[in-house]
């Protein structure tokens, strides 16, 4: 009954509806493609693997400063200057995994100009691309309202991606992230080594949402939920990404 009906509406309707139909289902069959930003960072490297490991893709784009150092048959990548960004190519998703710190950055301005003009110039032109699904790495606290300028940013960005209209819209917003900084050239955070050993030890008395979380967690959560693509806007804390 149910291929029944798709051929009485397939004989009522007009031939550019026949013509979209056909497309969609082409397109499908075919694989989306995505483009992954940040991909040489923690959580975006690891988003990198999952999606390059998924038949569901069949084109994967990167997009930053630096090409990521892998190879790969469905991979493509683009090396661009953030503040002057090219065209994008058609892509049906968009992994946003930019960041710095203010330490690093150097300034206040120089991290709001990754975190907040980065982050939405991309969203911007992937949207003018084509994407209808985005997920971006946010951070715990984010809140525009907040009077902590890192947390006010974060939050600043995620009310302006929002602001795009994506139909599909993920938010991960992790705690401290754990994962290998240093095969990735990232200078040690001592701070942060004594934070995860310190909540390595509390785990237990800790709420889900402020333990440390693996960014390989972070990056499957994101691209589970991304890929399920249930419409509207959601926001994952860490307790929501935990495994089991």
């Amino acid at each position: 009954m149910a291929h029944g009906a798709v051929v009485v509406d397939l004989l009522v309707a007009t031939e550019e509806e026949v013509l979209m139909v056909v497309e969609a289902a082409a397109a499908r069959a075919a694989g989306r493609v995505v483009m992954v930003v940040g991909a040489t960072g923690l959580v975006g490297r690891e988003v990198l693997a999952a999606l390059l490991a998924d038949k569901r893709y069949r084109r994967v784009h990167t997009l930053g400063r630096k090409a990521p150092h892998l190879r790969h048959r469905k991979l493509t990548t683009h090396v661009v200057d953030f503040a002057h960004l090219p065209p994008l190519p058609q892509v049906d998703d968009v992994y946003i995994a930019l960041g710095t710190t203010i330490r690093v950055a150097g300034s206040q301005q120089a991290f709001r100009a990754v975190d907040f003009d980065a982050v939405l110039a991309v969203a911007t032109a992937a949207r003018a691309a084509g994407a209808s699904r985005l997920g971006v790495v946010s951070a715990m606290g984010a809140d525009a309202q907040s009077g902590i300028f890192y947390n006010r940013v974060k939050g600043e960005m995620e009310n302006a991606l929002a602001a795009l209209g994506f139909p599909v819209f993920v938010i991960a917003r992790p705690s401290m992230l754990a994962g290998n900084r240093q095969a990735l050239g990232q200078p040690a955070r001592l701070g942060e080594r004594f934070g995860l050993g310190l909540m390595q030890v509390m785990r237990a008395a800790i709420p889900a949402n402020y333990r440390a979380i693996q960014a390989t967690d972070v990056a499957h959560a994101l691209v589970q939920a991304i890929t399920l693509g249930s419409p509207g806007q959601r926001v994952m804390l860490s307790g929501d990404m935990q495994p089991g």
